[in-house]
């Protein structure tokens, strides 16, 4: 059922774009763009499978993690992901996206790999391991190769994109981001329960097929380690299809240059070193500004998606075991439609301006999160809806913020460099959040929706200081066709 209902939601976002069509381009222009971006978009989902079944084996590991410990493995991940963009975005903004895209998904299969092979020989009694110390290398590892996946779909995406498509764009790949939710979560915990060594239930193809590979007859183990080996199949899979169908701008497809009037126009004939591009960040005060937006939404994501299982798990939710049961897809489900209203709102009503809705969804994740706080402990369902709610809002904001408002101002020439710091920013709020909550819930969980309010506020402050911001690039755009009669939306 919740298959299918993905499905659905992957053809809506599907007639979308091909709808979604404000500078008129061509049938072919659009296939061949989407044969680009899908193959593209769904690495980075599957990336976000072999990133989250860290959080969602947690629980499967039983008293060899605690909280804290789980807190730590996650924060070094996190940080790493965060400052690896000084190395990365200048360097995809030299390799391309596509390289980009292929380093990622051959990096992070093998760091899967390394934290299964670890994972099996601690769970089998084959090793006394540190698992803090191990894994928090490996996972570092694994996000390090990670990084290069949101600065390459956004590289490619700069070529391929208008300033005035971004906003859908954005919401796709909010779209594709909570694709990898579901994956991670649902998928993850489906393949925790089809690998117990006590799991019961119909035979069919791949409950026999995971089985067979990962659980070994007679020892009693549930092989927890599936879920980092299968994410690491589907990424070399995904690699083969983006080496064959990718290209880097549309004219390696056959196609004439397409002027997207971002930061980049009029300037594409230049040539940047790593500290020109490093530059385009650092010395931009917008820019500085979109990258203090993300550090404040990473605190409020992944202060939710990585801490909602666990509180559910540590505080049992009577009314709401189906928020639990099924929260990769109702992650998905308001992923996809916070990402959408974060696009369709600056693109429709704010002419593209990325602030606006940034700031309007920041407010909204202060408030849900004051409910989350007075509702901890008595009333389930609500906590479990505001926190839904949140997840949506806070999807619009990165997918508006990383995705959209990097590449606009940083431009094309340096999209990846801009939108990789600016990712980096959310991971480094991730970080801080990792190890805060980690340590304040031993405590008291209700410190935990308290501790993200401040952030929230931060967020809509500094959302709402760029409220007019836009490349002059885009305004030239935008007053040309104002005196030809009018924006085309």
């Amino acid at each position: 059922m919740s298959l299918s209902i993905v499905a659905l939601c992957l053809a809506i976002v599907i007639f979308v774009y091909f709808y979604n069509n404000p500078l008129r381009h061509g049938p072919w222009f659009l296939s061949r763009r989407f044969i680009n971006w899908f193959p593209l978009g769904m690495t980075y989902a599957f990336l976000y499978m072999g990133r989250y079944n860290l959080t969602v084996s947690k629980t499967a590991f039983g008293s060899l993690m605690t909280n804290e410990q789980f807190g730590l493995i996650f924060a070094a991940g996190t940080i790493t992901y965060g400052f690896s963009f000084l190395i990365n975005g200048p360097l995809v903004d030299k390799i391309g996206g596509k390289n980009g895209i292929i380093i990622a998904a051959a990096g992070a299969s093998l760091a899967n790999l390394a934290m299964g092979v670890v994972t099996w020989l601690v769970v089998s009694g084959r090793t006394q391991l540190n698992l803090v110390v191990t894994l928090s290398t490996l996972y570092a590892l694994n996000m390090y190769f990670q990084s290069y996946g949101a600065v390459s779909i956004i590289k490619v995406k700069a070529n391929w994109f208008h300033v005035r498509e971004r906003g859908v764009f954005g919401a796709i790949f909010g779209t594709l981001i909570s694709f990898g939710v579901y994956f991670a979560f649902d998928w993850g915990r489906a393949i925790l329960d089809l690998t117990k060594a006590t799991a019961t239930g119909p035979e069919f193809w791949l409950r026999s097929v995971l089985r067979a590979l990962f659980v070994p007859e007679g020892a009693g183990l549930n092989a927890t380690w599936a879920v980092f080996f299968v994410p690491a199949a589907l990424l070399i899979a995904w690699l083969v299809l983006d080496w064959w169908l990718i290209r880097e701008t549309p004219e390696d497809a056959g196609f004439p240059h397409l002027d997207t009037h971002d930061a980049s126009s009029g300037h594409m004939h230049e040539e940047y070193t790593t500290k020109d591009l490093l530059k385009k960040v650092f010395g931009s005060p917008i820019m500085l500004m979109v990258a203090g937006v993300e550090l404040t939404s990473g605190v409020l994501r992944n202060g939710i998606m990585q801490w909602y299982t666990v509180f559910a798990h540590d505080v049992p939710q009577k009314g709401a075991e189906g928020i639990l049961a099924n929260w990769g897809l109702l992650l998905c489900i308001f992923g996809i439609v916070g990402g959408f209203a974060g696009g369709l709102i600056s693109d429709k009503f704010f002419q593209s301006r990325r602030g606006p809705p940034a700031a309007l969804f920041s407010c909204f994740m202060l408030m849900m999160a004051a409910v989350m706080a007075m509702t901890l402990f008595s009333m389930p369902m609500v906590v479990g809806i505001a926190a839904l709610l949140i997840v949506a809002a806070v999807t619009g904001v990165h997918s508006l913020m990383s995705g959209t408002a990097a590449a606009d101002f940083g431009g094309r020439k340096a999209t990846a460099t801009c939108s990789g710091i600016v990712d980096g920013c959310v991971y480094v709020g991730s970080g801080i959040q990792s190890v805060c909550v980690g340590y304040l819930s031993g405590r008291s969980w209700q410190w935990w929706p308290i501790f993200l309010m401040p952030f929230a506020l931060v967020g809509a402050y500094i959302a709402w200081r760029m409220w007019h911001e836009l490349p002059e690039a885009t305004k030239r755009y935008i007053a040309q066709h104002e005196a030809k009669g009018g924006v085309r939306a």
